[in-house]
């Protein structure tokens, strides 16, 4: 990169038939430029320049030289637009990691029109049943549940969200209905085993209240689709993300229990290694998040329905 300042030099006397009308766009005298290019071929050890009184000519070396040079200035050039409009304007390759239920149900959906609004951008959507290191897995960014997982990530929360407990109808007509957090201990509970979290110990809350709560079960699973499908044949208790189980609560196929008390560490964020605080495609796509899940921002139909309401079916190894 040191040389560079050499090969603007050059390339600029080369299209000048004399020193002196070379050193008035330079701003150096004559005998300024021919110390320059003097040292530029001590330099190289090549010759580049034939001089007489009258006229310059390129030797084959400085033919090569210039033609050479003037190609990676080009490039360059280009590389530092590029990087400028990239400021601006999201363009490039976008990796993002979710879980499978949400990525599928939600996040696919906000790509989809993401990307027919910027048409310059790639998208690469990679489903995992665990969420990714974004560093190690190289990553621009993820959808994460909960508080932001450790300081090397930046996180934006994108929308609310809160763990209910709820279950079968079935099940609180054979066990009776909870009144209190505590009665959880004694009654069978699904437990989804994710990320690190004690997956047998549930933290509820109500206002500024907290209860922990030690929780079992005969059934488990990492999968969340196999979970809800055991609470819907009445196995137990389940402590579930509200995004995934609302149109079961809804139809009646699940009840909700203890409404008023829940999982809240439980917010949607979008996570990115702290390398692309800057990059426009990442805090575009995050920004387009915050308005797509924002259930006052109005859908291409003109409602303002919230676009986390849950589809017929409910799935997601995780959240």
């Amino acid at each position: 990169m040191q040389h560079l300042p050499d090969l603007s030099f050059f390339t600029t006397l080369a299209r000048h038939p004399s020193l002196a009308s070379a050193g008035a766009e330079l701003g150096l005298s004559p005998p300024a430029v021919s110390r320059r290019l003097a040292a530029l071929e001590h330099r190289l050890a090549v010759r580049l320049l034939n001089r007489t009184t009258r006229r310059m000519s390129l030797t084959p070396e400085g033919e090569r030289y210039l033609a050479d040079g003037e190609r990676i200035l080009r490039d360059i050039e280009r590389l530092e637009r590029s990087l400028q409009a990239s400021r601006d304007e999201p363009q490039g390759l976008l990796r993002l990691n979710a879980t499978f239920g949400f990525g599928r149900r939600h996040l696919a959906p906000a790509i989809s029109a993401f990307a027919q609004r910027h048409p310059k951008v790639q998208v690469m959507l990679e489903l995992t049943d665990k969420p990714l290191d974004l560093t190690a897995h190289a990553m621009d960014l993820g959808i994460r549940f909960g508080p932001p997982p450790d300081a090397r990530v930046l996180a934006r929360r994108i929308v609310a969200n809160r763990r209910l407990l709820c279950a079968s109808p079935a099940f609180l007509s054979l066990h009776g209905t909870p009144l209190d957090p505590m009665d959880l201990s004694r009654l069978p509970c699904i437990v989804i085993r994710e990320n690190n979290r004690a997956w047998n110990h549930w933290t509820l809350s109500r206002g500024q209240e907290s209860r922990l709560v030690k929780v079992q079960g005969a059934l488990s699973t990492n999968h969340g689709e196999v979970a809800v499908d055991w609470a819907l044949d009445g196995h137990g208790l389940l402590l579930r993300s509200e995004w995934d189980v609302q149109g079961l609560l809804q139809d009646g196929r699940l009840v909700q229990v203890l409404p008023e008390w829940s999982d809240t560490a439980a917010d949607i964020h979008a996570v990115y290694p702290q390398r692309h605080h800057l990059s426009a495609t990442v805090r575009s796509f995050i920004e387009f998040l915050v308005s797509w899940f924002d259930p006052t921002t109005p859908s291409p139909n003109g409602s303002t329905a919230a676009r986390l309401s849950p589809g017929p079916s409910c799935s997601s190894p995780s959240a």
